[in-house]
């Protein structure tokens, strides 16, 4: 598999990345053409580049909280010959992003960030938007200051790469077939229902697997740490294996082992408590 390109030496907000590419065969006419033509760019956009693009939008005054036209990039993967995409789609992840921050902060800080009257027209213009478009889905899902334990379930420890993705810059992420994407998260979803009661954990892996069920059975998915990079030290990156915690949680689970699955789930919990941490700190 091939691909990403580099990441620049810029630092990002503490963000991770869970997305989807779609083979060219997956996008009807005429955007199917586009994106071919797209991804035989010479250089094509970094999550970085993507970044700093919407940020930018927040800088003007009053913030541009949505942009006012969707974006035409992707991320591009080669992934055994065939040609893989996964659109940007700044615009709609911007209305979606901002659904979630009317329920996660404090009325008085929200209305400091984006006064009410920016907001109020992102959400008329969502809705308008909503009712032409009512199947659309983002290819993007990101996760602020953690990586969702149920996103490590699609994956397996060996599928996880780990390097430098720039000068300085570490990356770490996973890869997997959308196939085996799927087939974990089913049995990982059947060995939580028959072992412990609902929860977080189990609403979280039931939406991410109606979500995937929304691509192409050859897509690829895959799980980035993103900024979180930043956030962890060289030695931390490397000795992160949380996909494997997870498979080995789960695997006890399955067996009656409660304390095999309590220490994994311990190892967890820590590693991603300080992280967590951060946040608050100055």
């Amino acid at each position: 598999m091939r691909g990403m390109p580099a990441v620049s030496s810029v630092l990002v907000p503490y963000a991770s990345y869970l997305r989807v590419y779609e083979p060219l065969a997956a996008f009807p006419e005429p955007e199917r053409e586009h994106w071919t033509r797209y991804a035989r760019r010479d250089r094509t956009p970094t999550a970085q580049d993507e970044l700093r693009r919407s940020l930018a939008d927040l800088l003007p005054t009053p913030p541009v909280a949505v942009p006012v036209h969707e974006s035409g990039d992707a991320f591009v993967a080669v992934v055994d010959g065939v040609v893989c995409v996964c659109p940007w789609r700044t615009r709609l992840r911007g209305w979606l992003a901002l659904e979630e921050l009317a329920e996660s902060l404090p009325v008085p800080l929200l209305d400091a960030v984006l006064p009410p009257v920016v907001r109020g027209q992102a959400a008329a213009d969502f809705e308008r938007w909503r009712d032409r478009n009512p199947d659309a889905r983002p290819w993007i899902r990101t996760a602020v200051w953690q990586v969702p334990v149920g996103w490590f379930a699609l994956f397996s420890d060996d599928e996880r790469e780990y390097g430098a993705g720039g000068p300085g810059v570490p990356v770490l992420r996973y890869r997997t077939p959308m196939v085996q994407a799927r087939r974990r998260l089913a049995r990982a979803l059947k060995t939580l229902r028959e072992t412990v009661d609902d929860g977080p954990l189990i609403e979280g892996l039931v939406d991410v697997g109606r979500w995937l069920e929304e691509f192409h059975p050859r897509s690829l998915v895959e799980l980035d740490y993103g900024g979180l990079v930043h956030a962890l030290s060289g030695t931390q990156l490397a000795g992160d294996h949380s996909a494997a915690d997870v498979a080995t949680g789960i695997a006890a689970l399955r067996l009656g082992d409660g304390d095999g699955a309590g220490a994994a789930y311990g190892r967890l919990t820590e590693r991603w408590r300080a992280v967590r941490e951060r946040l608050f700190a100055n």
